[in-house]
């Protein structure tokens, strides 16, 4: 057998079989994600649109966001061609190399037919030796050895034998490993050169990109905000639990990501220092010469009177101001959501008594609000109607007469045609086009709320302690279904509510002993006389006597429900629900059903086993498809806003949460809705309260896109004493019993074969 050795072989063909599968790993897929395409657009998107002057500064606006997109895109397009391109130059080297290498055939080299005789052989070698000598003209060296070589593989019977069994004249050949490399990479005179290139790869670029990478990301949060932002806001909201929408602008301002010692991107202009005091002057109640630091340096207030200037509609010069306007709103959405987290997380602390103040309800309200306000740059107490287009403040006069006076938009869309028209007759028909173009797309939201107590025997029920689930249902329509509409109650007004108080119980005790279902392990009740007794427990005729200790006792807890709804009914939130409620819910539930276990019969349950089964199996596969769905990550596309005061395509996005308004608490932390798009469905959780009675808590829905959105529903708690736990039951003296069976037979005798066995069958 030959040896084996190693050799940078550049001539063997592995250095171009690296480069073939390499450049091939890059191409395929690059070429697939990075080829340019050109989106196939709606032949009707233009006339879709709104085609007002604000609408349209805006599309111009995005376009020379991206001025290089047309030379970027032809750069990518060839860089994939050369790469094709290079790729088949080197598969057919490739090919080549096999060609000539791996098929070595002496006759077809000689030109002579198989079975040739050495006369011919001998003949033919003499002919092609005079033109591939490589002292002729037409010499060819390489040529001419491979002929030498065919010619010795016929004539001599060794070299023949040789090829006939491997193939090669000269025998085996040793094994050879080639090292995709090129051999001048091991050549002396080079390796100057090349232990450069790797102390410049491995020593200088590679460790500088990772520690750029590494001291960015640990200056970021997750949203991409400054870490320094964020502290900076927890001291704020802090210090100040109570804060007013003015004071939340100061602070949005004081951001770091509109300084220029945090953002290389910020642009600071020698113009300036005449354009800002200029732009100050115009403005009312800016409070710039507030002592707070950072609030009084001079970033912050630039960026607060930009803020103000684009919430009043200012013209600014486009070359300056207007620039770093655009820039600082652009940003605003996302800091404005890192608020609203930082307020969320004091209320968890203050519920944990880990921080002495609580902040109010209407602080993380006004964070919310002014996300809208900067998206369609308008101020809270403006007309909504203002997010129209060819409307401002002259045209508002149009929209109050004496029949009627339109305070939103969906007053506005639900006129009849002629009275839309009527109302707005001091337009063109293009202008009055656009305008319902935008209505017609802006969202009008079915907000539905059901309230339960999941894994209960009766989830409609609501004991002191338990964990309620609250799961809110968000249906997406365009408004203009309602055009014309005007059977439809105002639905950015507060909704029915859900009322579960202690009349209603009466009436609807039957029909939750009928809908309600137990789980498949547990026994359904059967009416008889018991069942009767305890639902009777349970209902207050009216001319029942209650005793006087029980309503003084119960004075006593409405006249501190404020106080104890504060610091008991909203401490535990979704983030912080305790599996302590959950075990004593359970616990309590297992007692009631254990206690009406005498009144169930075999026969019912062999007759509701199977619609038992199949509620259960419908309960456990929505669970999973939820599970399942919240893995997969949440999206970011919904609907696009018309906002041609903002300076980029913005998504409609929403907060949903739980406040208590006599309290002024927040229950629950706002979840941020980001993929609505036709219907989304959110759970939120709390803790019900300790204390029996009628509670009324908020369900809300806030809008981050649009004023005037907004949604809420109050749903009502009759919240009841908590059964007490359970100390005994039959059921465990049961499993006593069992366990200690085996035990009470009096048997000694094992179940296994022992040797006196095996003796007693020989005897």
């Amino acid at each position: 057998m030959g040896g084996q050795k190693f050799q940078y072989d550049e001539s063997g063909g592995t250095f171009f079989y690296f480069l073939l599968s390499f450049l091939a790993l890059l191409l395929i897929p690059g070429t697939y994600y990075w080829w340019p395409r050109k989106r196939k657009q709606d032949p009707e998107t233009t006339v879709k649109e709104c085609q007002c002057d604000d609408c349209k500064k805006k599309k111009l606006l995005l376009q020379s966001n991206e001025p290089w997109k047309g030379t970027k895109q032809l750069f990518i397009k060839l860089l994939i061609i050369s790469g094709w391109v290079i790729l088949s130059l080197l598969a057919y080297k490739v090919s080549q190399f096999d060609y000539e290498y791996a098929n070595f055939d002496p006759y077809e080299i000689l030109g002579v037919p198989l079975g040739s005789s050495q006369a011919e052989i001998k003949k033919s070698y003499r002919k092609l030796s005079l033109i591939l000598h490589p002292d002729k003209e037409t010499g060819n060296e390489k040529a001419f050895m491979k002929l030498t070589k065919a010619y010795q593989a016929l004539t001599d019977d060794e070299a023949r034998r040789n090829w006939e069994k491997y193939g090669n004249p000269d025998g085996p050949g040793a094994m050879s490993f080639g090292i995709a490399l090129p051999s001048w990479i091991v050549e002396k005179e080079n390796s100057v050169w090349v232990l450069g290139l790797y102390a410049l790869v491995f020593m200088v670029a590679l460790p500088t990109v990772v520690g750029m990478w590494w001291y960015k990301s640990i200056r970021y949060s997750g949203d991409q905000v400054l870490l320094d932002t964020t502290q900076m806001y927890y001291y704020f909201f802090h210090k100040t639990p109570s804060m007013a929408l003015k004071r939340v602008i100061m602070i949005l301002a004081a951001s770091l990501e509109f300084e220029k010692k945090h953002n290389g991107e910020i642009v600071e202009r020698p113009t300036d220092n005449e354009e800002v005091p200029h732009l100050i002057k115009q403005i009312s109640n800016l409070s710039e010469k507030n002592r707070e630091r950072p609030l009084c340096f001079m970033y912050s207030i630039k960026a607060r009177a930009l803020i103000h200037a684009h919430l009043n509609r200012i013209e600014l010069n486009s070359e300056t101001l207007d620039k770093d306007r655009q820039y600082i709103v652009k940003k605003c959405p996302y800091l404005i959501q890192e608020m609203v987290n930082c307020v969320s997380q004091l209320i968890l602390l203050a519920y944990a008594r880990r921080i002495p103040r609580l902040p109010n309800i209407e602080t993380i309200e006004n964070c919310m609000k002014l996300c809208p306000m900067i998206v369609q740059g308008l101020w809270e107490f403006k007309s909504p109607l203002l997010q129209l287009p060819h409307i401002n403040e002259d045209n508002i006069k149009y929209f109050s007469s004496k029949k009627r006076h339109i305070k939103s938009i969906q007053q506005f869309a639900q006129l009849k045609n002629d009275e839309r028209r009527k109302i707005l007759r001091f337009l063109s028909d293009e202008q009055y086009e656009d305008i319902m173009k935008v209505v017609g797309k802006m969202p009008c939201i079915d907000f539905q709320v059901r309230s339960e107590v999941i894994d209960d025997e009766n989830p409609t029920e609501y004991t002191a302690g338990a964990i309620v689930t609250v799961t809110v249902t968000l249906i997406r329509q365009n408004m203009s279904i309602l055009f014309g509409d005007d059977s439809v109650s105002e639905k950015h007004e507060q909704q029915d509510t859900q009322t579960f108080s202690k009349p209603e119980e009466e009436e609807e005790e039957d029909k939750r002993e009928e809908q309600v279902k137990k789980p498949v392990w547990q026994k359904q009740q059967k009416r008889g006389k018991k069942g009767g007794k305890k639902s009777a427990k349970n209902q207050k005729p009216s001319g029942r006597i209650v005793n006087t200790k029980k309503n003084e006792e119960k004075t006593a807890t409405a006249a501190t429900e404020n106080t104890h709804s504060k610091h008991e009914t909203s401490r535990k939130t979704a983030m912080e629900t305790g599996d302590e409620s959950e075990g004593s819910d359970d616990e309590a539930d297992h007692s009631d059903d254990d206690d009406n276990e005498d009144q169930h019969s075999q026969g019912d349950t062999k007759g509701s086993t199977a619609e038992d089964d199949d509620t259960e199996w419908e309960k456990f596969q929505t669970r999973l498809s939820k599970r399942e769905k919240v893995l997969e990550g949440r999206s970011k596309q919904s609907h696009s806003v018309h906002c041609p005061f903002f300076p980029e395509d913005k998504q409609e996005y929403w907060w949903v949460y739980i406040s208590d308004r006599k309290s002024r608490t927040l229950l629950t932390s706002p979840y941020h809705v980001t993929a609505l798009v036709e219907e989304e469905e959110v759970q939120l959780k709390f803790t019900a309260p300790r204390w029996p009675g009628v509670y009324t808590f908020t369900v809300c829905l806030r809008s981050d896109s649009y004023l005037g959105f907004d949604q809420t529903h109050d749903i009502k708690l009759d919240v009841k004493e908590a059964p007490e736990v359970p100390t005994e039951h039959p059921q465990w003296d049961m499993l006593d019993d069992e366990e200690e069976e085996p035990e009470g037979d009096g048997s000694d005798i094992s179940e296994f074969t022992t040797d006196e066995d095996v003796e007693e069958d020989q005897d």
